[in-house]
């Protein structure tokens, strides 16, 4: 499972002015557009160009239950380029990422002071520098493993250490992850 990867992406979506094309006809005239050509819709769906053809002039309406997921999910990948592109460019410089997770966080610290790990439910507002560290790293396609990372240094730099007030040193593991959300 991708937990931070598609978190970031419901994020961004959220911040879509409109909804994505409901029926099948106009989601693949949207791809016919972007692509520039059914061809190219063809080779990214899977399908035939001749069955591209039919979904544009809506002789055929409903696809199978996977052609639909896969149809929707490269709508939605393409949806409003420059909405997504203005919305990541403000988290990551003025507004940050809000981080909604129940996940267990133990920590690496001096001797005698290390605490067991436990399940815990956060909701912290993270600033500007780790959203744009979670947002580059997603975008260079970093991996599950290196997003959870960041964003275990981020709740850590911004809960537990307190922005450097408190627990210097501190190290935190963030395991079991239950859910994860983003918002912008």
């Amino acid at each position: 499972m991708t937990l931070f990867r598609d978190g970031l992406d419901r994020a961004v979506q959220g911040a879509f002015t409109r909804p994505i094309p409901k029926s099948a006809g106009a989601q693949m005239r949207y791809l016919v557009k972007q692509l520039k050509g059914t061809r190219a819709v063809a080779g990214l769906l899977g399908i035939s160009q001749r069955t591209v053809e039919r979904y544009v002039k809506d002789q055929i309406r409903r696809p199978r239950a996977d052609l639909a997921q896969r149809l929707e999910d490269a709508v939605r990948q393409r949806w409003q380029p420059r909405i997504r592109a203005q919305a990541r460019r403000q988290a990551a410089t003025s507004t940050g990422l809000v981080l909604d997770t129940r996940a267990r966080f133990g920590f690496t610290a001096a001797p005698g002071t290390t605490d067991d790990a436990r399940i815990r439910h956060l909701t912290l507002a993270l600033p500007p520098h780790h959203a744009a560290r979670l947002l580059d790293a997603q975008d260079t396609g970093a991996g599950e493993q290196q997003l959870r990372a960041l964003a275990a240094e981020a709740l850590g730099e911004v809960y537990f250490r307190d922005g450097g007030r408190r627990a210097a040193g501190l190290e935190v593991e963030f395991t079991d992850v239950e859910h994860v959300e983003f918002d912008l």
